[in-house]
């Protein structure tokens, strides 16, 4: 099964999240002047509809066409389908086209085999000066799963991440890189607090 085909699955026949943006992300981006944004794996399209909501001109990425097209009908009820570029692709396979004020990556994990660091270095290089890339990841797996079972073969902590980056030193100023919690309930109503790795850096 390919990775095209594997996310299709996963995505056919029902929404498969809520919808609602990434609670850490927008707390670090609502007071960040906007522009041109990027947003790598984005689903069905929260993370993306909220940017473009705070004015931010959109572009979109992920593997799966039938994820891409929920995002395009969310943004299309909301009046936003001109402030967002949907895009379907494999990001192994696709480069950002000029650069963006904002890289954004939430949760872009996989169970399957993914080329992540090659995907978030390509990604730095599309930063525009004075831009910001933020990276929000599962550090670790809720208490109601572990490892690969919870469907991600790794959990990136803020030094690993910064070190996959390979950012040159003098080039970039390093915003936040920790561990943070939030709230979380699982599939059988039990509640935990999830950690999740958080690097926001800022390009000189």
């Amino acid at each position: 099964m390919t990775a095209v085909q594997f996310w299709e699955e996963r995505y056919a026949g029902r929404q498969v999240w809520s919808g609602k943006v990434n609670a850490t992300m927008a707390a670090l981006v609502a007071e960040l002047p906007t522009g041109r944004a990027l947003e790598l794996g984005c689903g069905e399209g929260g993370d993306a509809v909220w940017l473009a909501e705070q004015g931010w001109q959109v572009t979109a990425v992920d593997i799966s066409p039938t994820a891409i097209e929920r995002g395009r009908v969310a943004a299309a009820e909301r009046g936003l389908a001109e402030r967002i570029e949907w895009i379907a692709a494999d990001l192994s396979d696709w480069a950002p086209d000029g650069s963006f004020d904002l890289v954004t990556a939430s949760f872009l994990q996989s169970p399957l085999e993914l080329e992540r660091a090659g995907i978030l270095r390509r990604a730095a290089q599309a930063v525009a000066p004075g831009g910001r890339l933020l990276l929000v990841s599962h550090a670790a797996a809720p208490p109601w799963a572990s490892g690969l079972q919870h469907g991600h073969a790794e959990f990136p902590q803020p030094a690993t991440e910064l070190a996959m980056l390979e950012l040159p030193a003098d080039g970039w100023d390093v915003v936040i890189a920790e561990v943070r919690q939030r709230p979380a309930v699982g599939p059988d109503g039990t509640a935990a607090e999830l950690d999740d790795t958080v690097v926001l850096v800022q390009r000189s």
